[in-house]
């Protein structure tokens, strides 16, 4: 078993298919289909089952998966705490962001301050929702990643905290008021977003013991506040992800009372990272003093 091996075995694994991988990894198809066919055979077991147009992994795959991007966490470790001595020259970086607030207000100066002082560092930026940066933390497919705090699950670092805002449309009868409750907001229909805290949003709605009316499910920030520009619906937002123009059409409202949101950094666990993902917690706390982080 090699690590080469295993790495083969986790990009087949997180893209699905043979051909993609090889392309990300740039060898041949056919070397990797022997990667992993000989990690088959030195194991024992059948990691991946063949279908025409993609792969899919066995049981016993997803659980040696966990323990392979482990193995392959530790090893990266090893090659930056070697670099580091040198003066942290190379290495790799996999960061998960979800949401306009992470990707947009928070990770530019990020990188900016953290490209100029690691230029050697590779890095790999993920995107999806909330939940699936946490899926992909346990997982291991990243090293760090923005989250939505507190999650006891991880070591984590706050960053910033902004409030959740009710969205309507501007000649909405709401609109006229000061601030909304979680309450005003069940009465139309109500327009989820995949693209930043939806599990807050959801949570904030069980907690209050209130079924909002779902009627939309989108996926990106612009095709939510496009629907309630239209009058379709009535949304929940973080005031951080909303664009500081172009707000003709509909109009933010904190709630009554005010609920927070806190976004900060985590790791899966702080003592097995590596040096690479500990400067960038320590850029950002850094940036975060400084009052340096959020972009305008």
């Amino acid at each position: 078993m090699t690590l080469t091996q295993l790495e083969i075995f986790s990009q087949v694994a997180a893209l699905r298919g043979f051909t993609l991988a090889a392309a990300r990894l740039g060898i041949s198809q056919s070397a990797v289909s022997h990667a992993i066919k000989s990690l088959e055979q030195e194991l024992g077991v059948e990691l991946v089952q063949r279908h025409q147009a993609r792969v899919e992994l066995t049981d016993i795959g997803q659980r040696l998966l966990l323990r392979a991007r482990s193995l392959l966490g530790l090893a990266e470790t090893m090659r930056q705490e070697a670099a580091d001595a040198k003066g942290m020259k190379q290495g790799t970086l996999r960061i998960g962001s979800f949401g306009p607030t992470a990707s947009m207000r928070l990770l530019p100066a990020l990188l900016a301050d953290y490209r100029q002082r690691y230029p050697g560092i590779e890095i790999h930026v993920e995107e999806g929702p909330d939940q699936q940066v946490v899926q992909w933390l346990r997982e291991r497919r990243i090293d760090i990643g923005f989250v939505v705090l507190p999650d006891e699950s991880f070591d984590s670092w706050p960053l910033l905290e902004d409030r959740m805002v009710a969205v309507v449309p501007r000649r909405h009868p709401l609109a006229a008021r000061d601030a909304l409750s979680l309450r005003e907001l069940c009465d139309d229909p109500f327009i989820l977003t995949g693209a930043g805290s939806a599990e807050l949003v959801m949570r904030l709605f069980t907690a209050a013991g209130l079924t909002p009316q779902i009627r939309y499910r989108c996926s990106q920030l612009l095709s939510t506040l496009d629907t309630v520009a239209r009058g379709d619906g009535v949304t929940l937002l973080a005031e951080l992800a909303l664009p500081a123009h172009d707000q003709t059409a509909y109009v933010s409202r904190p709630l009554a009372p005010q609920v927070a949101r806190r976004i900060g950094l985590a790791v899966l666990d702080q003592r097995q990272s590596s040096p690479a993902t500990l400067a960038f917690v320590r850029q950002a706390l850094m940036l975060r003093d400084a009052g340096r982080l959020l972009k305008p």
